[in-house]
């Protein structure tokens, strides 16, 4: 029996993977965020933690291809994983995505999510490609905004310059 609580226990690691997941879908570069969550699941499919039940269609086929994800129970979570040449033989079809199935809230830091499963598979994924672009101030938004609505008017140009905006 396995803690709730403990670090590694199969419901904490799915909070965790789930964290990463949704973090992963806004990502500007997820690979790395979709790599931690492919590997702790695959971890966790090993140690019969979690249970690959069936393919779907998925929801967003890529340049309009049908293809099908697998589905993967972990704890109280469904995720998704891109299925292996087995999963398409071995697994059973279930058609199209179950739309009214939802997976429980979780309130987990992306930091400690990340903490979590490097830790649970004992290695360090270098997930540093998520962060974003630090916002510029609004001193230099202001700047930026002043120059370019400044147009050139000269004293001679007179007052109306719609003239010379066409």
């Amino acid at each position: 029996m396995e803690l709730k609580d403990h670090p590694h226990s199969t419901s904490l690691l799915s909070q965790a993977i789930f964290v990463v997941n949704k973090h992963a879908k806004t990502a500007p570069n997820p690979k790395a965020l979709y790599e931690l969550k492919k590997e702790s699941i695959e971890k966790m499919i090993q140690e019969g933690r979690a249970k690959k039940l069936g393919l779907h269609f998925t929801d967003n086929p890529k340049f309009s291809q049908q293809h099908s994800d697998v589905i993967v129970q972990c704890g109280d979570y469904i995720f998704h994983l891109p299925p292996t040449k087995d999963d398409i033989k071995n697994l059973p079809h279930f058609g199209s995505r179950c739309a009214n199935k939802r997976n429980p809230k979780t309130y987990l830091s992306l930091s400690k999510a990340k903490h979590i499963l490097q830790s649970y598979i004992g290695k360090n994924i270098h997930c540093e490609d998520y962060s974003f672009k630090p916002r510029r101030s609004s001193f230099q938004v202001k700047r930026n905004q002043h120059n370019s609505s400044t147009l050139f008017s000269s004293s001679f140009l007179g007052k109306n310059l719609s003239y010379y905006k066409k």
